[in-house]
């Protein structure tokens, strides 16, 4: 079935089934590589965009449950070839071994960010909790967000 979805700001016209999930449409139709596959069970939230703004886990919604809602992925954070805050920060606390769980983290503490632009870091960790990183950098995300909240590493 054809769907029009908006994708960092961009109108997209894919041909997939109701069902496909719309991490596989960001990555296998789009060709947005950075939205990673980690588990596809929601558990490791290597996949996460936001929906509307809301942090989501792609390989659980469906393309058909998109509807007009707006997408972000980790290519979107960006702006006017800008880096996000916090994609600045994680450079900057060296945050990334591997890589993989990166992008779902950024969005989880984007998300977390705009609700709560000073978060506290119990906040942080709640907030982070899900995101599982192999190689356990947890230190250093929780230093790049309040990097990028404009507080102390």
């Amino acid at each position: 079935m054809a769907y029009s979805i908006k994708v960092n700001g961009t109108s997209h016209s894919v041909d997939a089934p109701d069902d496909m999930p719309l991490l596989w449409v960001l990555r296998d139709l789009l060709g947005l590589t950075g939205t990673k596959y980690g588990c596809g069970i929601a558990q490791c939230r290597s996949c996460t965009v936001h929906l509307d703004g809301e942090a989501v886990q792609a390989c659980q919604v469906r393309i058909a449950d998109v509807g007009t809602r707006a997408v972000t992925t980790i290519e979107g954070l960006a702006s006017a070839g800008t880096l996000h805050a916090l994609q600045q920060a994680w450079i900057a606390e060296d945050v990334a071994q591997c890589g993989w769980c990166q992008p779902g983290q950024i969005m989880s503490a984007a998300s977390l960010l705009a609700k709560t632009p000073h978060p506290t870091d119990a906040q942080i960790d709640e907030a982070m909790s899900g995101n599982i990183c192999r190689c356990g950098t947890y230190n250093r995300i929780r230093r790049a967000v309040r990097r990028a909240a404009g507080g102390t590493p």
